[in-house]
């Protein structure tokens, strides 16, 4: 187990393999390069490629600047395209979390 792992209150993050990387290096994209095309940061394509959950509209970003269409999801984020929140443990809770701790969004009943 990782350091990350041991630590008190760190959530356990389940991983989910997607064909993102391969895609990308495809296109002999960076990380930084595929962002910026996407409109998400770099930090986002990097736990994307780790296999961690995204939003579904996030997905759709990837996609699109990797030149493929929404159908193609399948190939590039597997069977948990279309599963909501996938990877994020509860399914899709976390997103929620974050999105109630951000400053100025009102939380939805």
């Amino acid at each position: 187990m990782s350091a990350r792992s041991l630590r008190a209150g760190a959530p356990a993050r389940s991983r989910a393999p997607n064909n993102v990387r391969r895609f990308r290096e495809e296109l002999l994209l960076t990380k930084a390069e595929l962002a910026r095309k996407a409109g998400v940061s770099a930090l986002t394509v990097t736990r994307v490629e780790a296999g961690l959950g995204c939003r579904v509209d996030t997905m759709r970003k990837i996609i699109l600047a990797l030149g493929l269409q929404p159908a193609d999801r399948q190939k590039v984020f597997g069977n948990l395209a279309g599963r909501r929140g996938a990877g994020a443990p509860g399914g899709g809770k976390a997103n929620v979390q974050v999105q109630a701790r951000s400053p100025g969004l009102a939380r939805r009943s």
